[in-house]
């Protein structure tokens, strides 16, 4: 760079990273020794301006986004010729690696590349889709004109077309979700040998596995419609799982651990992965059955994100408009003890759900959830927020990154606080009624007297309401999991009902 005259100067193509905030805001900057570093800008007015030198992998799946949003462009403007008023195309491609192991001998070994264009458009509110896997020229016509033929045998639907473009994001800022590690296959075998050798050597009550995995996968979304957006960013995902079986006497326990991020060095150490694994399936040997009662449970914390997934339903835009959920016409109104406080962040740096637009192109923001344990909003798609008479709130697909704010402390605090119940680790079944909110499902982990964790339990059943166990929220901890689009600790709820032997 000539600072003089102001003028830079590149020998290998950049990624521009810009960070623009009067609050709190992610940024990376490279230190002297060319590590990436990570921090918070605090209600600092300036732009802060990071070059980081693209990798070669990173170039090459730029200049393929470029092309496949040519080849998008190309789409749309033949949608229009075929005689739509509006359309929209989504395409993404994954490709990637996964291994499987068993006793440490190999089981599989999947290499894969998968991807689709589809899309819809729209004559008035008439509707047509369709997809291919094949983006020649040729291939996009006969899709493109497939879809246009079927919306003009569709029914109308005053609800149906394009998000707002008011709402679209034109511009998503890089949340920096892509870390590609080129990974050969027996790189990752390794990886799975490895762990599961680490388990296996933690006592000689770990007889059998039940199998390790790796998956490395980089890859891309892109998406456009008629009101002239086209966007897209590339990703990458990698995860390492292990799964043994203990075993004394007459029985017989299984427990898995794993990790996940979208930056490989970033995942936990492979000796703890399966280390965990082997540990949790030895503390569940000898466990007892317990009689039917009621008493406090805690959901450990990779158990309590399930209790939110039930939420996203409930708050979900089809349920709503269906009049199919328990929390019908609740915004505004308490649902949770006022200690409850959700937030959701699209744009955390490398979160696993992070994301700046969603399926529709609508624009991700910061949003509360749960206020002092008030609902403040509902989780709308664009077809749903039509049908409620309201607005898209960038939630076609999903959620994005939810944090539930910790109010205790870890779990064995929790423990201890709790005095005597069921400390929750695992859950079984599908048994949630998201229309009246019944909640029973079969469940298994530890008994706690005087604050001490006594055996393990299984065979159990827990039962209520979601609404009343919302409201006992006791409160959540400080061991929150990430490893999902759901950001919680452990959750304490004040009393359930236990059905034993």
């Amino acid at each position: 760079m000539n600072a003089a005259k102001g003028i830079f100067t590149f020998c290998r193509p950049i990624r521009l990273l810009l960070d623009f905030t009067l609050n709190y805001s992610h940024y990376q900057r490279i230190d002297a020794a060319g590590v990436k570093k990570y921090g918070i800008l605090k209600s600092i007015p300036t732009v802060k301006v990071t070059l980081i030198p693209m990798s070669h992998n990173e170039l090459s799946i730029t200049q393929e986004i470029d092309e496949i949003k040519n080849k998008v462009a190309d789409a749309l403007a033949l949608a229009q010729q075929y005689g739509a008023t509006s359309a929209e195309i989504s395409i993404s491609r994954t490709r990637g690696l996964s291994v499987c192991s068993r006793n440490e001998e190999v089981e599989t070994v999947e290499f894969n590349q998968d991807g689709a264009l589809g899309i819809a458009v729209y004559r008035g509110q008439q509707k047509g889709s369709a997809s291919t896997s094949d983006l020649s020229l040729d291939a996009l016509k006969r899709t493109v004109k497939a879809a246009c033929d079927i919306a003009r045998h569709t029914s109308e639907d005053e609800c149906a077309g394009l998000a707002d473009k008011a709402l679209l994001e034109f511009n998503p800022p890089d949340l920096d979700l892509y870390h590609p590690k080129d990974i050969a296959p027996e790189q990752a075998i390794e990886l799975t040998r490895q762990a599961e050798a680490a388990a296996f050597a933690v006592s000689d009550k770990i007889v059998n596995s039940d199998g390790a995995s790796f998956s490395g996968h980089e890859g891309f979304r892109v998406y456009g419609n008629t009101h002239g957006q086209i966007v897209g960013y590339p990703s990458s995902r990698y995860s390492l799982s292990c799964g043994v079986i203990a075993k004394d006497k007459d029985q017989m326990q299984r427990d898995f651990e794993y990790t996940i991020s979208r930056i490989y060095e970033d995942m936990d150490a492979v000796a703890d992965v399966g280390r965990k694994s082997a540990e949790s399936a030895l503390s569940k040997l000898h466990f007892h059955k317990i009689g039917t009662t009621r008493a406090p449970v805690i959901f450990r914390a990779d158990a309590a994100a399930s209790l939110f997934g039930h939420l996203v339903s409930a708050i979900g835009g089809a349920s709503l408009y269906r009049q199919s959920s328990f929390l019908l016409d609740r915004v505004d109104t308490a649902i949770m003890p006022e200690h409850v406080n959700i937030v959701e962040r699209p744009h955390i740096l490398r979160g696993l759900a992070s994301s700046s637009f969603d399926s529709e192109g609508v624009k991700t923001i910061d949003r509360t959830i749960v206020e002092n344990g008030v609902l403040k909003t509902y989780l709308l798609a664009t077809y749903a927020a039509r049908k409620l008479g309201m607005q898209s709130t960038g939630h076609a697909g999903g959620i994005h990154n939810w944090q539930m704010q910790p109010t205790m402390g870890d779990l064995d605090a929790m423990v201890k606080q709790m005095d005597r119940g069921f400390l929750i680790t695992d859950l079984m079944g599908q048994g949630v009624n998201i229309v009246n909110g019944d909640y029973s499902r079969g469940a298994s982990g530890f008994w706690v007297e005087n604050g001490q964790i006594q055996y393990p339990i299984s065979e159990v059943t827990i039962a209520g309401n979601l609404a009343d166990i919302y409201q006992n929220i006791v409160g959540c901890g400080s061991d929150i999991d990430k490893r999902g689009g759901v950001h919680t600790g452990s959750i304490l709820i004040d009393n359930m009902q236990i059905a034993g032997s």
